[in-house]
């Protein structure tokens, strides 16, 4: 799968991480940055990895912020993206099975980096389950085009 990474400088550690964990498990990934530990501003990043998954030049976006809501509210703000702050696996996967989420953001000052990985392989292998939340993303959807 080809998956988009990006983080702020409260996720560069843990998106250095999970990159390499992701290639190492076959996956192709497009770093969007940063790549320092310098302050940055998480929309920048946000912007990027969300504008590649809602293009789709990538199948998947990952983001990594302090706290992962910023990244998610910015995420959000791309048209065709669904992004969502990913705490506990059963979460992760009924979001990914139920709102055909693309984006999983994660909070790297309060999430560890097993962790981290675990929600990462869940969002992954999750498929989205069609049926009747086909109706409700399209719903969302519909949101978009009249806002």
């Amino acid at each position: 799968m080809k998956i988009a990474i990006g983080a702020d400088h409260a996720g560069f550690e843990l998106k250095n991480q999970l990159g390499d964990v992701l290639r190492q498990s076959g996956h192709e990934v497009c770093d969007f940055g940063t790549n320092s530990g310098e302050s940055t501003d998480y929309p920048d990043y946000a912007l990027r990895v969300a504008k590649a998954v809602a293009s789709g030049a990538v199948e998947r976006g990952v983001l990594m912020c302090g706290s992962g809501v910023g990244m998610s509210i910015a995420a959000n703000k791309v048209r065709g993206v669904r992004a969502a702050v990913g705490v506990d696996l059963e979460e992760v996967r009924l979001t990914r099975a139920h709102n055909d989420l693309n984006v999983l953001t994660l909070g790297a000052r309060f999430t560890d980096p097993a962790k981290a990985r675990e929600l990462v392989r869940t969002f992954l292998e999750t498929p989205f389950e069609g049926g009747r939340h086909e109706r409700r993303v399209a719903k969302i959807t519909q949101m978009e085009d009249e806002a």
